[in-house]
């Protein structure tokens, strides 16, 4: 499995969804499973981004899907970044 981090923006819809049932949040962390994605970490933010959500995934291909599959429901825009721990850099700098 890979770690991701995805920065995330609600969109107007999105943001009446959660309004009117904050518990969606929870729902689609769930769904995100769909797609052989964990959620391993969540976080509501401010600035630019709404969520700040760390995952495992499979592969690229997983988090490509998830983000299309999700962002088209017109609630939510995701970008997403492959991640590394210090360590997993550390070892490779030093191969």
């Amino acid at each position: 499995m890979a770690r991701y981090i995805l920065l995330s923006t609600l969109t107007e819809r999105g943001r009446e969804t959660i309004k009117s049932k904050p518990e969606r949040i929870k729902e689609v962390n769930l769904e995100v499973g769909d797609y052989g994605v964990k959620v391993l970490e969540q976080y509501a933010v401010l600035g630019p981004y709404d969520f700040v959500t760390i995952v495992d995934a499979p592969d690229d291909e997983a988090i490509f899907k998830m983000s299309v599959d999700l962002g088209s429901r017109g609630t939510i825009k995701i970008m997403s970044m492959s991640a590394i721990t210090i360590d997993e850099l550390i070892e490779t700098l030093k191969g």
